[in-house]
């Protein structure tokens, strides 16, 4: 009799983990070549005395994002991150404590560092940012290929490259990325206006990568109204901006990008079909030059430190550590399989 209550408990206990993981949501969240120096220190005194960095602007940073700590001034920078992430979910990459969190793949930069975030793998064959659409399946794809997550599945993005990263015509899910037209998704006053505006928008990164402003609005609107239970948000101004050698506007990206999370996820846990149910990651694609103040620009396998990357996860079945601060080292690889646990999920990308 115990042996046929205990199966009885095992098989009850197993349909409600699969119920579980059906009716599990995912949220992934990139801001592209966010370092983890200001993540964890906020801003960069010795970059912000730098006047070509800062066009006029140090008084402001220094009001806005300065303090006499890292704990201080990274709060001031990224304040949902280190109050509300902080407490209840988990933040690593602080490489002065001994979170190690690296890229895997050979490149350091975008396609590849995106490539192997959303296929939890390293192809080395994927070695362009003009490289041809993906032949390896990403989480996102695997998670529309099954029968509770179909059509249930989105991505937005800044940049226009992701059509080919997450290889949208394959994968048969909607990749709005830069200034692409959907006028099937245009299906009430808000999402059309929202479109037209995109597409009227000043363009100062010319035709392949929108501001992201557009994204999250976009993507924002998608989620309060379709209720997707996969979806994928790409922002992309910190690189851009990193890359003009606009320090203002990179710490300025990156503080509204912590604002936009916080948007989402109060959304979340206000809404009975994502409450309790929605794991968050948050991450980037590379790192930038630190070693060498002046190429915090850049980034490539030729620029020393740029290799080193942070994450930060929240939600359901994801524990509360806070910041990491015991020694690990974690490659940018495993990051989408950590949400496929949670959510219950075994995933293995395949190439196509």
């Amino acid at each position: 009799m115990k042996l046929k209550f205990t199966l009885l408990a095992a098989l009850l206990s197993f349909g409600a983990i699969g119920q579980q993981s059906a009716d599990h949501r995912v949220i992934v969240i990139t801001t592209d070549g966010f370092r983890w120096q200001e993540v964890f220190t906020g801003l960069d005194a010795e970059i912000v005395k730098m006047k070509k960095y800062h066009h006029g602007d140090s008084l402001r940073l220094i009001e806005t994002y300065g303090g006499k700590t890292a704990e201080e001034r990274r709060k001031k920078l990224m304040p949902f991150m280190w109050s509300t992430i902080q407490q209840k979910g988990q933040i690593h990459g602080n490489r002065a404590v001994g979170s190690l969190v690296n890229v895997a793949n050979p490149y350091w930069f975008s396609y590849p560092g995106y490539s192997e975030i959303l296929t939890g793998q390293v192809d080395v064959q994927v070695n362009s940012n003009e490289y041809k659409p993906n032949p390896n399946t990403n989480f996102f794809e695997y998670l529309n290929s099954l029968p509770a997550y179909k059509g249930k599945v989105a991505a937005f993005a800044a940049w226009g490259a992701f059509d080919r990263i997450l290889n949208e015509k394959r994968a048969g899910f909607p990749v709005v990325n830069s200034f692409d037209s959907y006028p099937e998704m245009q299906t009430d006053t808000v999402a059309k206006t929202i479109a037209k505006m995109l597409q009227e928008s000043f363009k100062p990164f010319g035709k392949g990568e929108a501001l992201d402003v557009f994204t999250h609005f976009q993507a924002m609107h998608y989620l309060k109204t379709k209720k997707p239970k996969a979806l994928y948000i790409s922002y992309g101004d910190t690189d851009e901006f990193a890359h003009e050698g606009t320090y203002n506007h990179y710490l300025d990206a990156a503080h509204q990008v912590d604002a936009w999370i916080a948007e989402i996820w109060n959304f979340v846990n206000s809404d009975p079909d994502y409450k309790g149910k929605t794991t968050l990651l948050f991450t980037t694609d590379h790192g930038r030059g630190d070693a060498v103040k002046s190429e915090w620009t850049s980034h490539g396998e030729k620029v020393k430190d740029c290799h080193e990357i942070w994450y930060a996860m929240i939600g359901a079945n994801v524990p509360t550590l806070g910041e990491v601060k015991t020694s690990e080292q974690v490659y940018q690889k495993e990051l989408i399989h950590k949400v496929a646990a949670a959510m219950g999920q075994t995933f293995k990308s395949e190439q196509r």
